[in-house]
């Protein structure tokens, strides 16, 4: 009998898209789009397209586990860890308050974990140090439209990007973070719509853009402020729109005049070229049918909110929102960022997009009979773990996420958890740097694949999280762990959830409670939902109250905003460069690659996103590289004032002079000193308390590299961290890039952490400064290193074929050490992640004759799914092809 197809929702960005998945029987399952599903309709991204490659239960947590008193984690039962995380609890209150007890929680939580934890925490034992990793990427559009809008609403639809005219990306490299949504800008782009990329930084997304504004960090509240004034003087502002449903566009406008009051002025402010930023206005000026699409770059600042009111104040100014085809929009970072704030995820925030004033904290209080509500905002992200380490917050529980890693200035962050009186993480995965930190309890999670919930998008789109595996070992959903100590905290009766059906339920009604269209979050009309009724929920955009239960794509096109008077707010902002000193010359960038999810725990099991940016890098301009005395391919420490890493070069033009940039998803449990989290500035917008990710002072120099290669093993190994080294999945186990100062201490410790059962073969040659061994245990390779000086170490690639033999012939020792497998071909670098093309295949094509991606497309899949190696196509078939693809092609 054919396994079930279950349709359920990726686990990565904000986008949501559907998925289908059938389970194989074996703990695995086959991935698919989900065609019906309106948010990719069909359509996944290398990461999405992987998850398959994701399920299995190697580096799973799969039962409580208690820190015994000599530092060991043990395996213990369900009861006796909820037992000691609410005795650890109720003491802490007892004898600090409330306040001293906090969580921290993950956008990868589903809506009905995320709702449980801010009941039990902001109702029950009284205090709203309850926040979430999408502090750390959303604040500051919250921030922003709740300034502007009186609410948290994201007014428009994915369907207007297939309709708009001008596609505007600010801070969002969306052909890589937002793929499934780019090819539907692509598409709207093969109609006629133009697109404009404003980012300091090129990128994939800006290869294909109309027009790449790459301005100067921090600027682009004055790019915006000198358009509004550009609007306001060629008479383009909607002054009916103004008059009718706004307040304060005289003082913004007269604020933006002094920031930027003309394009030279604007140009100059920015660092770019007068010609571009006219072009710029003249398009955004003549185009009615806009959309403005931002993410991290504008929301990662310590200016976030005044970048997000800029954009608002140009849509509100020209009426430009709520209509097909034109708004601001937010791409949301998370699954569940949305979800989480609907809940009150966020300190400053309640259930149901209410805040702290006294009316919404009596009325969330009366709804839930809760026994002693927090009456006050609690602390920020940043805030809350500078409250742990100086011993105001003594007791953590952290669900879903890694700040250990994650957080501005890191290593303080590792120090401060490693003195609280109790650290309880909530985690699918047994080791993470967060876990290394000192955890007391560790509670084995859910993970993707066996969650049962819902999630919201960046269109607020409610989707499902279906469950199509067993839940393994001892692991239970979070809600339920949450519940459990919520009875032993005396609150059994408010939490009696017989599943997550019963938990939206409350959620929505509570959404309905009292409101009467006076809050913009209501999903009244689904909180009548029974277990089958949700079970088979549809993807529905919220508002969907009582008698409109099909949902809403748009709002505010009549006005109608959510502020006490119902007018929005056009808001002055201020322009927030980035600023460097002597000893900290450049300005440090971070985010993400293409395909990796923030730490690399679900990601990183994956062979076929492992191999694309196997390494962690720090990307620096060719000028700077002349200046400070780096290769491309070399090593260098980084530095600022809270930390450093030994990151590999990558000399390009896509960096601006005195800017480089780090991908953040390396940690000390894929790499050896790549924490980038731990370079990272404390500064935060001072009103939505995001922290300022994209411009640290840093100092960079030059590491010096004297043996560098490769090892492969079949399983994760403790390395030497005296080495650069970062591992990646590979067929058949990992493959890990190593670098060191000398080849006999490094070759020591290597098979050191490899030795294991079976024969060594090895080949040593000290004059040349080569040693290469390999480990064969069962009539097949068990581990390999391959070391050697300077740039002589051969590529993984060719000894690939004989890791992934079933048996070694006798003749294939030798090839080992030789590095080259006498049959089979490695397939090189992944190029496209979804159908697995490495460039060889690529390179042999080109040499067969495709000249464009079309023609490689057809000849090899790369592309044809979420489009996001596109760029790199492209420029593959501008450049050279190697010889050997050449040879290999017989031309």
């Amino acid at each position: 009998m054919d396994a079930p197809v279950v349709r359920t929702t990726c686990p990565y960005c904000g986008v949501g898209c559907g998925v289908l998945a059938t389970p194989d029987g074996r703990g695995g399952a086959g991935i698919a789009g989900d065609p019906e599903h309106p948010a990719n309709f069909g359509r996944l991204c290398s990461k999405g397209s992987a998850l398959g490659e994701t399920l299995g239960l190697e580096t799973r947590l799969l039962h409580p586990m208690l820190r015994d008193a000599g530092g060991e984690l043990r395996q213990t039962d369900w009861d006796t860890a909820l037992d000691v995380v609410a005795h650890g609890f109720a003491r802490t209150v007892a004898a600090h308050g409330p306040d001293a007890v906090a969580f921290y929680l993950s956008g990868q939580l589903l809506t009905e974990d995320y709702y449980v934890a801010n009941k039990l925490l902001k109702g029950f034992v009284g205090t709203a140090n309850v926040d979430t990793n999408s502090r750390l990427c959303m604040a500051s559009s919250v921030a922003g439209h709740r300034r502007a809008f009186g609410s948290d609403t994201v007014p428009g639809s994915y369907e207007d990007l297939d309709g708009a005219d001008l596609l505007v990306l600010v801070g969002s490299n969306a052909a890589w973070c937002h793929p499934v949504l780019y090819q539907r800008m692509q598409a709207a782009r093969g109609r006629g719509a133009r697109m404009v990329v404003v980012d300091p930084r090129g990128t994939a997304t800006g290869e294909d853009a109309d027009l790449v504004l790459r301005l100067q960090p921090g600027t682009d509240a004055a790019l915006f402020a000198g358009l509004l004034v550009h609007l306001f003087d060629h008479g383009l502002a909607d002054a009916d729109f103004l008059g009718r449903h706004t307040d304060g566009h005289t003082t913004a406008l007269a604020v933006a005049r002094v920031m930027a009051p003309d394009v030279a002025a604007t140009a100059q402010a920015c660092g770019l070229a007068v010609q571009d930023v006219a072009a710029f206005f003249a398009l955004w000026a003549d185009t009615d049918r806009t959309v403005t699409l931002y993410s991290q770059g504008v929301n990662q600042s310590v200016g976030g909110t005044d970048k997000v009111a800029s954009i608002l104040n140009c849509h509100l100014a020209t009426g430009r929102i709520g209509r097909p085809g034109c708004g601001p929009f937010s791409l949301t970072g998370q699954p569940n960022a949305m979800g989480g704030r609907e809940v009150g995820g966020l300190a400053n925030q309640l259930a149901a997009h209410m805040g702290f004033s006294p009316a919404e904290v009596d009325r969330v209080g009366r709804f839930w009979g809760a026994a002693r509500m927090a009456t006050g905002e609690g602390l920020k992200a940043v805030d809350l773990f500078d409250a742990v380490a100086d011993g105001r917050v003594r007791a953590l529980w952290v669900m879903g996420t890694n700040p250990a890693v994650s957080l501005p200035k890191a290593d303080a962050v590792r120090a401060a958890m490693a003195r609280l009186d109790l650290l309880v993480v909530s985690e699918n995965v047994l080791s993470t740097d967060t876990v290394a930190s000192g955890a007391h309890v560790l509670l084995p999670a859910a993970a993707w694949g066996e969650k049962d919930g819902t999630v919201t998008n960046s269109e607020r789109r409610i989707s499902r999280q279906r469950p199509f595996l067993p839940l393994p070992g001892e692991v239970r959903p979070d809600w339920w762990a949450v519940a459990g100590v919520a009875r032993r905290l005396g609150h059994g009766a408010a939490f009696a959830y017989d599943g997550p059906a019963a938990i939206f339920r409350e959620h929505a009604a509570l959404s309905a409670f009292e409101n009467d269209g006076t809050r913009d979050f209501d999903i009244g009309g689904l909180a009548g939902l029974d277990a089958d009724g949700y079970d088979a929920l549809q993807p529905v955009q919220w508002p969907a109250p009582l008698g409109r239960r099909e949902g809403t794509a748009r709002l505010f096109a009549q006005g109608g905003f959510f502020t006490p008077d119902r007018r929005a707010r056009l808001l002055t902002a201020a322009m927030a460069a980035a600023s460097v000193t002597a000893a900290r010359p450049l300005v440090l960038n971070t985010g993400r690659v293409r395909d990796q999810w923030h730490t690399m725990m679900r990601t990183g099991l994956s062979p076929r996103l492992g191999s694309h940016r196997p390494e962690p890098t720090v990307e620096v301009h060719p000028e700077d590289a002349a200046r400070y005395g780096l290769r491309d391919g070399g090593l260098a420490r980084v530095r600022s004032e809270t930390g450093g890493a030994l990151l590999r070069v990558v000399v390009t033009v896509a960096q601006r002079p005195g800017q480089i940039f780090a991908p953040i998803h390396w940690n000390d449990e894929t790499a050896a000193q790549a924490r980038v989290g731990a370079l990272v500035h404390p500064l935060c917008d001072p009103v939505s308390g995001q922290p300022d990710l994209k411009a640290t002072a840093v100092s960079i120099v030059p590491e010096a590299i004297v043996v560098s290669g490769f090892v492969l093993s079949r399983s994760r190994l403790p390395l030497p961290r005296d080495l650069f080294w970062a591992w990646a999945a590979t067929a058949g186990g990992y493959v890990t890039r190593v670098a060191g100062p000398d080849v006999r201490s490094a070759e020591e410790g290597l098979m050191g952490a490899l030795d294991g059962p079976g024969e060594w073969v090895r080949y040593s040659d000290t004059t040349r400064g080569v040693a290469r061994a390999a480990r064969i245990a069962d009539g097949r390779l068990a581990a390999v290193v391959f070391l050697a000086e300077g740039r002589s170490a051969p590529a993984v690639d060719g000894v690939m074929p004989l890791w992934t033999a079933d048996t070694l012939e006798p003749r294939d020792r030798l090839a080992v050490l030789a590095g080259q497998a006498a049959t089979g071909e490695a397939p090189g670098e992944t190029v496209c992640a979804c159908h697995g093309v490495g460039s060889r295949a690529l390179h042999r094509a080109i040499a067969a004759g495709c000249r464009d991606v079309e023609a490689l497309g057809a000849a090899t899949r790369a592309g044809t799914n979420c489009g996001s190696c596109l760029p790199e196509l492209r420029r593959m078939l501008a450049s050279p092809i190697p010889e050997a693809a050449l040879s290999a092609a017989g031309t």
